[in-house]
């Protein structure tokens, strides 16, 4: 009987040993100057920082680039997020946006538009651009960083959990933030 509860006890040590990939690793920010908000992992190999981005600003970015007004629409009807990646591991990390979902409060689990859907609208249209979105897929080595919008099919306002994904070794791992907010349709008061 000692020994099989002894088992059980290192059997959960171990198990409460294990990298977490707890929700508690979120850090949520408020910017002082524009009351918009920020979400940034922390602790993990690929570190991921959501920004919210205003429908006016995605406007000004894609109106400024000389693109059509059917774009600039429909770009900046979706919940825009400036999203930084970071690999803080010891070794490559990878990632694939299509591996990613939002889940909206009635627990339904959606796609991320990538931004090779986007070029190929794009292109459809007629229109070579393909600046601004995050890249599809990607693998950093050590220190490595990108960057771009990700766009979620939601309004401005909007509350959503976010499950993303990285490989590390051929292992992945897989965090939730929840209850990412989209930006609000104007700039909050300050």
């Amino acid at each position: 009987m000692k020994r099989c509860c002894l088992q059980l006890l290192v059997a959960g040590l171990v198990v409460l040993c294990q990298p977490a990939v707890a929700d508690s690793n979120i850090e949520k920010h408020v910017n002082p100057d524009t009351g918009l908000l920020s979400w940034q992992s922390q602790g993990d190999a690929l570190e991921l920082e959501l920004i919210q981005v205003l429908p006016d600003y995605v406007r000004a970015v894609y109106s400024s680039r000389g693109l059509p007004r059917e774009i600039v629409d429909k770009v900046s009807g979706y919940c825009v997020f400036g999203t930084i990646l970071h690999n803080r591991s010891a070794g490559p990390v990878a990632y694939r946006v299509a591996d990613w979902r939002y889940i909206t409060p009635d627990g339904e689990r959606h796609s991320i538009r990538t931004k090779t859907e986007w070029v190929q609208e794009w292109r459809d249209m007629g229109v070579a651009f393909r600046w601004s979105m995050l890249p599809d897929d990607q693998v950093f080595e050590v220190g490595d960083w990108g960057q771009g919008f990700t766009t979620i099919g939601l309004t401005p306002g909007s509350r959503f959990d976010l499950e993303y994904s990285w490989r590390v070794n051929d292992k992945t791992y897989t965090r939730t933030i929840e209850e990412v907010e989209c930006a609000p349709a104007e700039a909050p008061a300050r």
